[in-house]
C-alpha cells in the first residue's frame, strides 16, 4: 500500500500525452520489492489511468518526462526516442573547473555487471555514447554546465562527466565521498525536452527551471 503520494507536477496534458516534471529521488517505474512500488508512473496513473512510460530518468535525476495516454501515442513517441528524433538538454553542477568552454565526450558505455547498476567506459564491448557540454558559469571549485546527450545510454551523463575528471556533485555512484557530501541530491536536472506531438505532429518544446 502506497501512502502520502505527492501529486505529480504536470506541465502539460491533452488526450494523447502528459508532460511531467519529475522530482529527484523518485523512480520512473516500479522496482523490485514492495518498497520500490512508488514511482512517477504510478503517481501519474492516479490522474491519468491510461498513462504509459515512454522513456526514463534516473532515480536521482529531476526534470521533464513525457508519457503516452493511448496505445498509438505511446508507439509514436517511443519511435521518436528510439530514432533520436527528440532533443534533450540537462543542467548539472560538476566538481572542479572544466578546462575549455565546451566539448564533446565520445566514449562507449556498458553495464558494469559486477557492480550493477553502475556503467563503465569500455572500448571493446561498450555501446556508442556521445555527450556535448558547455559551461554556463564558473562556481567555487565547481562548474555549472549544460549537457546535451546525443545517445541515451543508462547513466550516460554521469559516467561521461566522471570520465572527464569532473563528476556531478552529489552523485552517490560516480563521485568521491567528498564530492557527494557537497550536495544533498544529485545536481542533474532534465531542463528541456523537444518532440513532435503524436497526432497533430506539432513541434513541442517543454522547459523546467533548474532547482539548484
Amino acid at each position: 500500500m502506497i501512502a502520502a503520494i505527492e501529486t505529480p507536477d504536470i506541465l502539460f496534458a491533452d488526450s494523447e500525452i502528459v508532460v511531467i516534471n519529475k522530482a529527484a529521488d523518485l523512480l520512473s517505474v516500479p522496482g523490485r520489492g514492495e518498497h520500490k512500488q512508488d514511482c512517477l508512473w504510478r503517481r501519474v496513473q492516479c490522474r491519468f489511468p491510461t498513462a504509459r512510460i515512454v522513456h526514463r530518468l534516473d532515480y536521482a535525476t529531476s526534470g521533464i518526462m513525457v508519457l503516452g495516454l493511448t496505445t498509438e501515442s505511446h508507439r509514436h513517441l517511443s519511435i521518436q526516442f528510439q530514432e533520436r528524433q527528440t532533443q534533450k538538454s540537462y543542467q548539472a553542477i560538476v566538481a572542479g573547473q572544466l578546462p575549455t568552454a565546451a566539448g564533446c565526450v565520445d566514449q562507449p558505455l556498458r553495464c558494469d555487471w559486477d557492480n550493477r547498476p553502475l556503467q563503465i567506459v569500455d572500448h571493446e564491448a561498450g555501446k556508442t555514447a556521445q555527450t556535448y557540454w558547455h559551461i554556463i558559469e564558473h562556481l567555487e571549485d565547481a562548474t555549472r554546465v549544460e549537457l546535451t546527450p546525443i545517445t541515451g545510454r543508462s547513466h550516460q551523463l554521469r559516467v561521461h562527466m566522471q570520465y572527464l575528471g569532473h563528476p556531478i556533485l552529489g552523485d552517490r555512484f560516480y563521485a568521491t565521498p567528498a564530492q557527494q557530501r557537497r550536495a544533498e541530491r544529485l545536481l542533474l536536472h532534465a531542463q528541456s525536452l523537444s518532440f513532435s506531438h503524436p497526432t497533430n505532429h506539432q513541434a513541442l518544446t517543454f522547459t523546467s527551471k533548474c532547482p539548484f
